[in-house]
């Protein structure tokens, strides 16, 4: 299933990625924020769960401010993950 997420607080508007039957996450693209680092994120969480994605960065902050990137990313794949049903 190819999944469209829009993050809240922070510089990313939109962030996509595939989910499959076995919760295993792939392609995940940001638009907007830091480029280098997201692309980063990416390629290390590409081919984990949501689960184990979630473990990883969830709770995660950035500066100030209450979320990241990266824990919009771990929002994001557990819902993905509820919506299949898992």
């Amino acid at each position: 299933m190819h999944y469209k997420y829009r993050p809240v607080g922070v510089c990313p508007f939109n962030l996509e990625f595939d989910i499959d039957d076995s919760s295993k996450v792939t392609n995940i693209h940001f638009d907007g924020g830091c480029n280098g680092n997201l692309k980063a994120v990416s390629k290390l969480c590409d081919g984990m769960t949501a689960a184990e994605i979630a473990a990883k960065l969830a709770g995660n902050t950035c500066g100030f401010k209450d979320t990241s990137c990266a824990d919009q990313l771990a929002k994001a794949v557990l819902q993905a993950d509820a919506e299949l049903g898992k």
